[in-house]
């Protein structure tokens, strides 16, 4: 996609756009040019039927479809998926910006006309917040037992190095200022899998995704950082993957806590410099 005024940056083309800009300084006026977060649709179909329409920064858009199936409950497991490909129009020519996802035993889902109508999705999911469809936190705890492994320890120490390697790895971020990162940490503090992404929801889906893809799932041994604010889905999203510590850079939501308490993770908010708040299970900061 091109628009008037807009072209595709040489640093990342797939997921920086340029634009000229006015900029005013005190009383100075000047012409320049700016970096943009591209922000496009990706539509999810399966068995060629839309499911949902993301709106996402371009890139590791499997990882993205994968991992989004598997937060909203539509696969359990890697195994549930026979393939994921580039959808092609009737000429048989990739259409751009969607993919197909072709489930092993397409009974559950593609077959079943309830629950076909139940996860499709004739909108866009916004960037800004996910597509939880869970009524409440009970209804998640009942499909999604609690953490229950009280062995697991994190250092402090290690903790407050985490937000500056997040931020020295966000290489579209250092461009543009406009994107959120999700990213996993063993229990030394070493970063393994970085996602950026204009929705921190889509961020952590890529991150599941890939692990599902790779066959590095459950990460029960991992610590998760977010750039931004804590919600509820981003709890879910990590209860689901079975990680025992979230940890973010802004505050957490009232329903971010309940579920975090509920579900046996620890949740850390205002991780700045030496300083954070411990708000769930304590327990594991040593």
């Amino acid at each position: 996609m091109t628009l008037s005024g807009y072209w595709r940056s040489s640093l990342d083309p797939e997921r920086v756009m340029n634009v000229n800009v006015t900029h005013w300084q005190e009383q100075a006026r000047q012409q320049r040019e700016d970096a943009l977060t591209v922000e496009e649709p990706l539509e999810v179909r399966l068995a060629h039927r839309s499911l949902a329409v993301i709106m996402r920064t371009p890139g590791h858009d499997r990882e993205l479809a994968m991992g989004f199936l598997f937060s909203e409950g539509v696969i359990a497991a890697a195994a549930d998926v026979l393939r994921i490909e580039d959808e092609s129009d009737a000429d048989g020519l990739p259409l751009p910006n969607v993919v197909n996802v072709v489930l092993r035993d397409p009974s559950p889902s593609e077959s079943a006309p309830s629950q076909t109508t139940a996860f499709e999705r004739h909108f866009a999911v916004s960037a800004s917040c996910g597509l939880c469809g869970k009524n409440s936190i009970s209804d998640l705890l009942i499909s999604v037992p609690p953490l229950d492994d009280d062995t697991i320890r994190v250092s402090a120490a290690v903790l407050y190095t985490l937000p500056a390697r997040l931020r020295e790895a966000q290489s579209v971020f250092s461009h543009t200022g406009g994107l959120h990162a999700a990213a996993l940490f063993n229990l030394d503090g070493d970063m393994l899998l970085l996602r950026e992404d204009v929705g921190r929801h889509n961020a952590v889906d890529k991150l599941s995704g890939h692990g599902l893809l790779q066959d590095t799932f459950p990460y029960s041994q991992h610590i998760l950082l977010v750039s931004g604010r804590t919600s509820f889905e981003i709890i879910q999203k990590a209860l689901l993957a079975r990680i025992p510590c979230v940890a973010a850079i802004s505050a957490p939501s009232s329903m971010a806590v309940e579920l975090a308490e509920r579900g046996g993770l620890t949740l850390i908010g205002f991780l700045r410099g030496p300083s954070m708040n411990i708000y769930t299970h304590p327990e594991r900061i040593v």
